[in-house]
C-alpha cells in the first residue's frame, strides 16, 4: 500500500494546527516525527511531519511542495511524539512551537540529528600510485599513513599537520575518498567511589520500587532533609544500569546540576548527559544525540529534560518535586512534574517524586492512592534534627538585615571552625533608594517596581524587565542625598566582610551565577571547607550538601507572610523548611535563626513547633474550605497590552462569551496581577474554575475557536496558562 503524496506538517508559528504540503519527490513521503524544510509565505521553515493524508483540505494545486527532508528516520520516536501530541491539547499551544521545544536549538536550525566523524581511506587508483608518480610531501605522507592503517579520520590527519585541502586535492584526482562514520561517545574515565551501605528506611525505599521495577508505579518520597535520599537515587540508577537501562534525573536549578553530576561521575564512571539552559548550544546538541543513541545511560537535567530522547527508560527521578521552577512559566506552559508521572506511565516504568517538604498536590494524590507513599524521617549521621529559632526583629537590633542574636551566633560557630548559611531572596545591593526629605524612591518607568540598587558597579537595575540606570546619590527633585533602604545579597556580603574582615566569604545569586564556571567554583569551594560563609537566595535554598554548615540563618522571612497568591504560604513554608535543612547534615548539630517582625505569625509557630506533615494537612484543610486546588483546577488567560484597557477589553469578552456558553464554571476577573505593569506592558489575567478537569478544558477549547478569530486577538499579546504555579 502505498503512502499518501500529502502530508501534514507543524510548524513553529502561532498557529492553529498543522498545514498541508505535496510529497513530489520520489520514494515514500517522510515518516511522522521527521523534520522538513518548508515555504511559509515569502519565508522558509523547518516543521515537524505529524500526518499522511489522502485528501487535502485545499485544492491540490493551491498546495505547495516540500522543499527538503533532512531525516531519515524521526527526530520524536512514536512515545515522545505521543506525548507532546496530548501536551499541545491538554495546554492549549500550538503543535509546531510545543513539538520543536523538545528539540535542541541547533535541531531546529536544521543541523542533522546524527553526529558523524569523516575518515579517510586511499582509493585503487591511489594504492597504485608509486614514487615515480609526480606526488608532493604531504601527499606522499598522506599515502604512506594511509596505506598503514587502511583508514584515518579527518581529526587525526589534521593532528598530523595534514590539512584539508591537501585531501581535498586528492580526493578531486580520485587517489583518495572520505566515508562518515556515527560518533561514538567518550566514556567518563574518573575514580568510581563503592556504594554507601543502606540503612533501613534507605533499603526500604530501594527495595519497594525494584520490586516493581518492570511496569508503571508512581512514589512520593517524603525524606527529611539530609536524610540520604541521594543516596537512594544512586542505587535504584545502579539497578537500572545493571539491566542497561537508562534513568531520567531531573532537578529544578542549574546549581543543583554541578555537585550531583560529579557524585554520578565518581560512582558510575559510566556516560552521561547533562541537560539545561546554561549549557552551550553544541553541548546541549550532543547531549540529546548521546541520549537518543542510548549511549547516554544516565540523564541528568533540569525541566526540559522531561523531553530527553529515551529509547531503553528504566526509571524517572524528580528531584524536590514541590519546587515552582519545575513549571514553564512563558510560551509553552508546562509541568515537567506532571509530565514526567505522565510520561513514565506511557513507558510503563516506575516514576519517584522525592522532596522533604512535598506539594499539597502531592500529598493529595497520595491520599487518594494516585502515588504511593515512602518515608525517610531519619537523618544521616548523629546531628539530629536542627534547633530553629525566631528572632524578632521588633525588640533586637540589627546592623542592616543583621540581628545582633545572630552576629553573635556567626561569631560562635566560626569559632569553631564550622561554616555558616545566610539566606536572602532578594540579590543587589538594596531594595529601594530612598530620599528622606522628600520621601521619593526610584522606580521602573517600565515596571511596577522599584529599581535595585546595585552599587560596586554603580547601576540601578529593574529585576523585571532588565532596565539599568546610572546610579546618582543626588535626589533628581530635591537634591538631597539618598539611602540606601533594605539589603540585598551584595550588602549583607559587604557587612558581613567587615565584621569578619579575615573570613571568606562568599555570594551565590543570579548575578554571580550567569558567569560561566562561576557556580561550580564557588560550591567546589564551600565544599572543601575553603570558604567560612555563603550568602545566597533560592539558589541555596535547596538539595545542596554542605556537611560543615551548622548554622543557617533566614535573614527576612516576612516576604511570603502577606501574599496574595494562594500558594504563598506553601512555598514560604516549603522554602523555610529546605533551607533549614541545610544545618547540621552529619555528626555536628545545626542551628537555624529566623529573623522576623512577626514571630508569632500562625505558619511560623506551626513549622517550628510542629512539623511539615501538620502544617500540611492545615494547609489542605483551608484549601478545601476555599476550593483551591487540589480541590478544584484552574486555567488562567493571560492578557498584556501598551493600553491598560485594550488588555481589560479584550479579557472581558472572553469573560462575557464564556458566561453565555456555560453557567457551573466560577470566572473572576479579569482582574491585574500583584504586578500589572512589567516592561512597559499591562498585564490583566482571567481566571476559569472547577472541580471537573474536563468541564474546564471543553470550555476552554471552544473558547479558543472564537477567540483565534477575532481581529482583537491578533492586535493584542495572550495565552493560557493550565494548572498555574502562582496567579
Amino acid at each position: 500500500m502505498t503512502k499518501s503524496s500529502f502530508v501534514q506538517v507543524a510548524i513553529p508559528v502561532p498557529l492553529v494546527g498543522q498545514l498541508d504540503y505535496q510529497w513530489t519527490k520520489s520514494g515514500p513521503p517522510p515518516s511522522l516525527g521527521c523534520r522538513v524544510r518548508v515555504p511559509l509565505g515569502r519565508r522558509e521553515k523547518i516543521g515537524i511531519v505529524t500526518c499522511h493524508i489522502d485528501k487535502p483540505s485545499l485544492d491540490p494545486s493551491r498546495i505547495r511542495e516540500i522543499l527538503e527532508t533532512l531525516d531519515t528516520e524521526p527526530v520524536l520516536n512514536t512515545e515522545l511524539f505521543d506525548l507532546l501530541c496530548w501536551c499541545a491539547k491538554y495546554y492549549h499551544h500550538p503543535l509546531g512551537e510545543v513539538l520543536t521545544h523538545a528539540l535542541p536549538t541547533l535541531l531546529r536550525q536544521g543541523r542533522p540529528a546524527q553526529s558523524s566523524e569523516k575518515f579517510w581511506e586511499l582509493t585503487k587508483t591511489g594504492r597504485a600510485l608509486s614514487s615515480e608518480d609526480y606526488l608532493g610531501k604531504l601527499q606522499i605522507r598522506v599515502i604512506d599513513l594511509l596505506r598503514r592503517c587502511d583508514q584515518i579520520s579527518a581529526q587525526e590527519l589534521l593532528d598530523a599537520g595534514i590539512k584539508g585541502s591537501v585531501l581535498n586535492r586528492m580526493a578531486a584526482r580520485g587517489w583518495a575518498k572520505y566515508l562518515e562514520k556515527p560518533c561514538q561517545m567518550k566514556s567518563v574515565t574518573k575514580p568510581i567511589e563503592s556504594p554507601f551501605e543502606l540503612n533501613v528506611e534507605q533499603q526500604n525505599c530501594v527495595s519497594a520500587i525494584t520490586d516493581a521495577a518492570e511496569s508503571y508505579a508512581a512514589y512520593l518520597l517524603q525524606g527529611v532533609t539530609g536524610s540520604g535520599k541521594t543516596e537512594v537515587y544512586m542505587h535504584l540508577i545502579s539497578n537500572q544500569l545493571h539491566f542497561g537501562r537508562q534513568s531520567l534525573l531531573l532537578v529544578p536549578e542549574i546549581g543543583l546540576t554541578p555537585q550531583l553530576l560529579k557524585r554520578l561521575e565518581n560512582r558510575f564512571g559510566t556516560c552521561l548527559a547533562v541537560m539545561h539552559s546554561g549549557l552551550t548550544a553544541a553541548e546541549r546538541l550532543e547531549a540529546w544525540r548521546a541520549t537518543r543513541s542510548g549511549e547516554a545511560k544516565i540523564i541528568l537535567g533540569t525541566r526540559s529534560a522531561i523531553f530527553a530522547p529515551l529509547v531503553n527508560a528504566g526509571l524517572i527521578i524528580v528531584d524536590e518535586e514541590h519546587d515552582a521552577s519545575y513549571k514553564q512559566q512563558d510560551g509553552f506552559k508546562y509541568s515537567a512534574r506532571d509530565l514526567a508521572v505522565l510520561r513514565a506511565r506511557g513507558l510503563n516504568i516506575p516514576v519517584l517524586l522525592a522532596s522533604a517538604t512535598p506539594s499539597l498536590e502531592s500529598i493529595h494524590n497520595v491520599t487518594h492512592g494516585r502515588y504511593q507513599e515512602l518515608r525517610m524521617d531519619d537523618q544521616i549521621g548523629l546531628a539530629g534534627k536542627p534547633t530553629i529559632q525566631i528572632i524578632d526583629m521588633n525588640v533586637h537590633a540589627e546592623r542592616h538585615g543583621l540581628s545582633t542574636p545572630l552576629i553573635t551566633a556567626i561569631e560562635r560557630h566560626l569559632s569553631l571552625d564550622q561554616q555558616v548559611l545566610l539566606f536572602i531572596n532578594r540579590r543587589g545591593f538594596a531594595p529601594v533608594l530612598l530620599c528622606t526629605e522628600c520621601g521619593t524612591v526610584e522606580e521602573c518607568d517600565q515596571c511596577d517596581a522599584r529599581m535595585t540598587l546595585h552599587a560596586r558597579i554603580g547601576q540601578l537595575w529593574c529585576h523585571h524587565c532588565g532596565l539599568t540606570r546610572s546610579l546618582t546619590w543626588g535626589c533628581s527633585i530635591c537634591a538631597t542625598e539618598r539611602i540606601a533602604v533594605g539589603a540585598g545579597t551584595q550588602r549583607i556580603t559587604d557587612e558581613l566582610q567587615a565584621l569578619f574582615p579575615e573570613i571568606k566569604i562568599a555570594r551565590l545569586d543570579k548575578d554571580i551565577a550567569s558567569n560561566k564556571g562561576s557556580l561550580e567554583s564557588i560550591l567546589a569551594d564551600v565544599t572543601h571547607g575553603d570558604t567560612q560563609i555563603i550568602v545566597g537566595t533560592q539558589m541555596l535554598a535547596k538539595g545542596h550538601d554542605f556537611p560543615n554548615v551548622t548554622l543557617v540563618g533566614v535573614l527576612s522571612a516576612d516576604q511570603g507572610l502577606f501574599g496574595t497568591d494562594f500558594r504563598c504560604s506553601e512555598k514560604l513554608g516549603q522554602t523555610l523548611l529546605q533551607v533549614a535543612g541545610r544545618a547540621g547534615r552529619r555528626d555536628q548539630p545545626g542551628e537555624v535563626f529566623i529573623q522576623s517582625h512577626y514571630p508569632s505569625h500562625p505558619l511560623l509557630t506551626t513549622l517550628v513547633q510542629q512539623d511539615y506533615d501538620a502544617f500540611g494537612q492545615l494547609a489542605l484543610k483551608e484549601r478545601k474550605a476555599a476550593a483551591w486546588p487540589p480541590f478544584s483546577y484552574l486555567i488562567v488567560w493571560r492578557a498584556e497590552a501598551i493600553n491598560k484597557k485594550t488588555a481589560h477589553a479584550f479579557l472581558e469578552r472572553i469573560a462575557s462569551t464564556a458566561r453565555n456558553m456555560t453557567d457551573s464554571i466560577k470566572i473572576l476577573g479579569p482582574a491585574a496581577p500583584s504586578m500589572e505593569k512589567r516592561g512597559n506592558r499591562f498585564r490583566a489575567q482571567l481566571l476559569f474554575q472547577h472541580n471537573s478537569r474536563k468541564t474546564l478544558h471543553d470550555l476552554t477549547s471552544n473558547m479558543l475557536l472564537l477567540v483565534r478569530d477575532w481581529p482583537q486577538a491578533r492586535r493584542i499579546r495572550w495565552s493560557i496558562d493550565v494548572d498555574p504555579a502562582e496567579l
